[in-house]
């Protein structure tokens, strides 16, 4: 049956980011960041697509994501058949071996890791790419920075390893004028110059996520090579940096009109009654509510689009169902088509507007799209 809401992923749109991301950062190459099956759109489509750009480089948060992501990857059709996969955050004791017989990019949080991952591969008689994943600031996981440089030493002695890349990540890099950032790559650098004087040295060295590359361009430059990318890849930006990238949104939210009334003056609407008609009004009730990812903040605030008009949110939203105004909007029935967000002729509404309704980031929008919203790829 025909899903009520659909949320439509422009792949063609996906891959113009792609590529001025990477035009952006060049020569730094690009870590495309799909964790979270791409934030619960889909990881087979947009990694399908990236690796036909160009994409030779993938992140994920954890080895169920890394095993799914290489599956989407094998045979696929274009790009160069060769892609790293990598695991951005931790690997568990227990997940150490089957990530290493995948040939999945580990990230040396500490010693004992990186002493399971050299067992590991010395006992497949593999060689295991892992990155050192210092804490120069983030307070999550990784090798504090005071000790970064004493265990990067002894881990370079263990057999089994490549250790082909060394990064950080960044927690207030979404603000441009925070001195955080800016003490925190300088901290990065001085890490890597003292690694450089003993001659260690690192294929891929990596800071800048997506806030940075928009707000820091200079971890994207030398020392820096890579860059990861993820909600810029889906045209948005978090609400309080810079909009360096030129990026388009991709993703367009649909669901249709269940019922058309006309209601008179004094109505309320939804529960709560927080709306009440001040005049007779027309109020079409839409196939989508908080279920569906329509955040509640979007109450008596929030807009549409109906008939190619933007049309508003009136009364609470339901778990299933929204009422919108549509006096003025000529024709409405039910099973019109909604755009919940979207382009709409020149008018849009993107998941940066509902962010700043309720108060948050782009991807807490689009990760909160609901299990029954058809993901549907157009290309």
């Amino acid at each position: 049956m025909k899903r009520r809401v659909t949320v439509e992923i422009d792949l063609k749109a996906l891959v113009r980011n792609y590529r001025r991301i990477a035009a952006h950062v060049k020569p730094a190459k690009v870590l495309c960041v799909l964790k979270a099956n791409a934030y619960g759109l889909g990881v087979a489509d947009y990694a399908r697509a990236l690796a036909k750009a160009g994409c030779t480089m993938f992140g994920v948060a954890e080895p169920f994501e890394a095993v799914e992501l290489k599956g989407s990857l094998k045979n696929n059709p274009g790009g160069t058949g060769k892609f790293d996969v990598q695991i951005l955050s931790s690997v568990l004791p227990d997940e150490i071996p089957e990530m290493v017989r995948a040939g999945v990019v580990l990230p040396v949080i500490d010693l004992p890791t990186a002493k399971l991952i050299s067992a590991a591969a010395v006992k497949m008689k593999k060689t295991a790419k892992v990155h050192f994943k210092l804490d120069t600031g983030m307070g999550r996981l990784g090798i504090l920075a005071d000790d970064a440089l004493a265990v990067m030493e002894e881990v370079r002695k263990l057999p089994g390893l490549d250790c082909e890349g060394v990064f950080t990540h960044c927690p207030m890099a979404y603000d441009p004028k925070d001195p955080f950032t800016k003490r925190q790559i300088a901290l990065f650098r001085r890490i890597l110059s003292e690694a450089a004087r003993r001659g260690w040295s690192f294929k891929k060295v990596h800071m800048a996520a997506s806030d940075a590359i928009n707000n820091f361009p200079e971890t994207a430059k030398k020392p820096f090579n890579v860059v990861r990318t993820g909600i810029n890849l889906h045209g948005s930006f978090d609400p309080n940096g810079l909009k360096a990238l030129k990026v388009e949104p991709v993703l367009t939210l649909k669901t249709r009109v269940a019922q058309v009334r006309e209601l008179p003056a004094g109505a309320t609407l939804g529960y709560g009654r927080t709306w009440c008609l001040n005049a007779p009004a027309k109020v079409a009730t839409i196939s989508a509510g908080y279920a569906d990812g329509l955040p509640l903040a979007l109450t008596n605030r929030g807009f549409v689009f109906i008939g190619g008009r933007r049309c508003r949110i009136i009364g609470r939203i339901s778990m299933d169902y929204t009422t919108v105004d549509v006096t003025g909007v000529r024709g409405v029935k039910a099973g019109d088509e909604v755009v919940c967000f979207g382009r709409c002729g020149r008018d849009s509404i993107t998941p940066d507007d509902w962010a700043a309704l309720k108060g948050t980031h782009a991807y807490d929008i689009i990760c909160s799209l609901g299990s029954r919203v058809r993901r549907t790829a157009v290309t």
